[in-house]
């Protein structure tokens, strides 16, 4: 037999062991080629320029080589474990470490650039259903077509013919570096177990609980008033990240054990089958895989995370729209009004106006404040608000000496949550008026060119406004100081009025909003980061899932003389199988329970900076991770079923 009849021999031979490595590559290389010909796509920027996707893309095409690289340099890692004894007994009949390399190199080659080939057919075929997904997302009016780019191509196989380098290396460092002896040893060799855990185990698992428990008792306390100045909020932020990561290391270095190992005691020695193969193996596995749990933890919450807030912000686009126009046009030049009016009435279009007098004050809320964080940007002692007169609102009335604030959202209220009453100054050039604070409501009523996006816009008696008014201090004034909203009266003309509004030539278009536009806007923006936000977490997904699967594989194997005893002491499949979905459930679970945990607390402490809704937007992020996360585990339950099989 020539070397030629034994490359493909072997290629046959092992093809069952490689189709998840095949799979990995294939899935791999369709991946990187659709998102690389979204980059290059023309449809991207043509959509009348409304979304620029081409420097983000490019910018998560990076990350997304490093995840790719990190997966497949993994993944043949334990493939090429799984071979050891072969490349052994190609050196006892006598072949050279190089002739034994260059064999596994030309197999590589074949299967490798095969999977690569028919990778990037499938992410061709899949381009244009991406790029749809992304003028859907955006709400972009665009003509996705089937674009073959040569640009994405060339740039698809430079990275993987490096990744391809990268692995031969691996294997050639493998290759020289075992003896014969050892070759046959590696599949077999355990991962470090102990009967008996230590008190330091004891320590460190401990020890995690706190880190964790720590940094999400900080992060809950973030913006509560606790931390009142930036270099603190700063300090706390980068305690929460250290706490969290290190707390994570150890609870998989010694608190999974120290809790198993209790929950083993709590039986007084008496486990059953189903013990034995799911809490014993977990205990003994999981500290030696500890920091590859943690990156896989860590890297889940973080993309959990980032999905949730850029959801949360796109699921709110239209309130928070609805906070900075509160009607359906906000004009804020009395000369732009009335040409905009006039331009609806020669379209015969209805609709309602509504002026409202605004002045600039600076007011000392400091007595109000519940917490009063100190900032560079809002001294809570001269904050400028916009002040109305009360005569300018319905249903509104309020004493001489009292003020009202209106307007908050999720975001004032928890970086300047305001009490249930107090003492307020408001303050002109000259005079200052002392005033009763009465209350905050929640509706907006002035555009965000008069409050900032932010803050609240104060209700005071007419008579108070008036002076307020003589008195007003030019330096903080607006260049206009009435604003005009305009809602139009039937909804099937928005959308024409809407048009009109896009049309006019208004001598300074940054005064005007159009609430319409507003939220498409956020809605592009934000979908844009939440299309790549969650292409790049689709793909850690996967790439941790598959590793955790393989993971299983490589346990499975190790594991399967021990089902075959256990087979001819009479024990059944499915007892067999009972214990092994505890242990799924366990080695699956709790990576996915500590990094929705992570992500939960992450997002609970600042979602009110993205957007007005919290709990929808989150809990569909995390039901669609766990349900596209539980296949893996599905996966390795059936994988054992067939080892289990194989042991007898």
């Amino acid at each position: 037999m020539n070397i030629n009849q034994l490359i493909f021999r072997n290629l046959k031979k092992n093809l069952k062991n490689y189709y998840l490595y095949v799979f990995a590559l294939v899935f791999s290389a369709a991946l990187y080629f659709a998102f690389v010909t979204l980059q290059y796509d023309p449809a991207l920027d043509e959509a009348k320029g409304s979304i620029k996707g081409g420097a983000g893309v490019k910018a998560a095409s990076v990350l997304l080589v490093a995840i790719v690289s990190i997966f497949l340099l993994y993944a043949n890692s334990i493939f090429i474990k799984r071979r050891s004894k072969e490349i052994g007994l190609f050196q006892l009949i006598g072949m050279t470490k190089t002739r034994i390399f260059r064999i596994l190199t030309a197999e590589n080659f074949m299967l490798y650039f095969g999977s690569l080939i028919v990778g990037i057919l499938i992410g061709f075929s899949f381009s244009k259903a991406v790029i749809m997904i992304l003028f859907k997302i955006t709400d972009t009016k665009g003509i996705a077509k089937l674009h073959f780019s040569e640009e994405a191509l060339i740039q698809t196989l430079i990275v993987f013919s490096v990744i391809y380098l990268l692995i031969m290396t691996m294997n050639y460092l493998f290759i020289k570096r075992q003896t014969i002896l050892a070759l046959f040893r590696v599949t077999s060799s355990t991962e470090g177990k102990t009967k008996k855990i230590s008190i330091a185990e004891i320590i460190i698992g401990v020890l995690g609980i706190i880190f964790i428990s720590s940094g999400y008792y900080i992060s809950a306390k973030l913006f509560d008033g606790s931390f009142v100045s930036m270099n603190a909020l700063a300090i706390a932020m980068i305690s929460i990240l250290a706490s969290v990561i290190i707390g994570t290391y150890l609870f998989y270095k010694g608190s999974v054990r120290f809790l198993l190992n209790l929950m083993r005691k709590s039986k007084n020695g008496y486990l059953t089958i189903n013990d034995v193969l799911s809490l014993s193996s977990i205990m003994f596995r999981m500290k030696s895989n500890a920091l590859l749990l943690t990156v896989i933890t860590t890297v889940s919450a973080l993309a959990i995370g980032f999905l949730c807030l850029s959801y949360i912000s796109y699921y709110s686009a239209e309130k928070s729209a609805g906070d900075y126009v509160p009607n359906d046009f906000a004009i804020n030049n009395p000369k732009d009004a009335a040409s905009f009016k006039a331009a609806l009435d020669r379209k015969k279009i209805t609709y309602t106006e509504k002026k409202i007098d605004v002045v600039q004050v600076k007011a000392n809320v400091k007595n109000i404040l519940e917490n009063d964080l100190e900032s560079p940007m809002v001294d809570s002692s001269a904050m400028t608000i916009p002040v109305i007169s009360e005569k300018s609102v319905n249903g509104v009335t309020v004493a001489q000496n009292e003020t009202l604030f209106t307007g908050y959202n999720n975001m004032l209220q928890k970086t300047m949550a305001f009490k249930d009453s107090g003492r307020i100054e408001l303050k002109g050039k000259q005079k200052v008026i002392q005033q009763k604070y009465v209350g905050l409501n929640r509706k907006f009523l002035l555009s965000i060119y008069f409050t900032g996006g932010g803050l609240p816009t104060a209700i005071v008696d007419d008579h108070v406004f008036n002076e307020l008014k003589k008195d007003a201090d030019p330096s903080i004034q607006k260049e206009s100081s009435v604003y005009t909203g305009i809602d139009i009266s039937k909804e099937d003309d928005l959308a024409k009025a809407n048009q009109l509004f896009g049309e006019m030539k208004f001598s300074d278009n940054s005064l005007n909003d159009s609430r319409i536009e507003m939220t498409v806007s956020q809605k592009q923006n934000m979908g844009l980061i939440m299309f790549i936000v969650g292409f790049l977490g689709l793909a850690f997904l996967i790439t941790s899932g598959c590793i955790l699967y393989f993971k299983q594989m490589d346990e499975s194997e190790d594991e399967k003389p021990n089902y075959t005893i256990l087979r001819k002491l009479g024990f059944t499949e499915n007892d067999l199988l009972k214990g092994i979905k505890i242990k799924q459930v366990f080695n699956f679970g709790i990576p996915l329970v500590i990094g929705l945990l992570h992500s939960y607390f992450a997002v609970q402490s600042g979602w009110f900076l993205f957007g007005t809704e919290l709990w929808m937007p989150m809990i569909i992020v995390m039901i669609v991770y766990t349900a596209l996360y539980s296949i893996f585990g599905i996966l390795s339950v059936l994988y054992y079923k067939k080892i289990i099989k194989e042991a007898l």
